[in-house]
């Protein structure tokens, strides 16, 4: 039986690490903390999914945003599963409780990010009735 938590200490962060870092390998674990703590100061709040052993298969991350083009909305800044778990809905799961959460706010929408690799992950959008309304453009001024 799985459940699904929000992260609410150092240690649960920790915990969530692994599906992070599969999603986002640059990290450390130490700028990993570090960036959490000032993001939860942003509205940031990691979700994960504890399976029956109390392993963490996936995480959402997400913070509320308002914005003049889509008004309040939930962006999910990271959905991942480590790679052992994929195929199993785990993402699935996260993606109906961040749209569960919305609905019962009554927040305009949900908007999030993907790189244009990620083909499962698309699949997994499309499949939740998420369209594709953009392209996203960045420019590094620090690298």
């Amino acid at each position: 039986m799985t459940q699904i938590k929000f992260a609410n200490t150092q240690d649960e962060y920790l915990k969530c690490w692994n599906a992070i870092s599969a999603l986002r390998p640059n990290l450390t674990k130490e700028n990993y903390l570090a960036l959490i703590d000032n993001m939860k100061n942003q509205t940031y709040q990691l979700v994960f999914i504890e399976d029956e052993n109390g392993d963490v298969p996936a995480v959402v991350g997400f913070r509320y945003m308002t914005m003049l083009y889509c008004g309040n909305i939930i962006y999910i800044d990271d959905l991942s599963t480590i790679s052992e778990a994929r195929g199993k809905g785990y993402a699935s799961q996260l993606l109906d409780f961040i749209i569960d959460l919305a609905q019962t706010q009554k927040l305009d929408g949900i908007h999030l990010d993907s790189g244009h690799q990620r083909y499962d992950a698309h699949r997994l959008y499309l499949n939740k009735k998420l369209k594709i309304t953009a392209h996203h453009f960045s420019l590094n001024i620090n690298s």
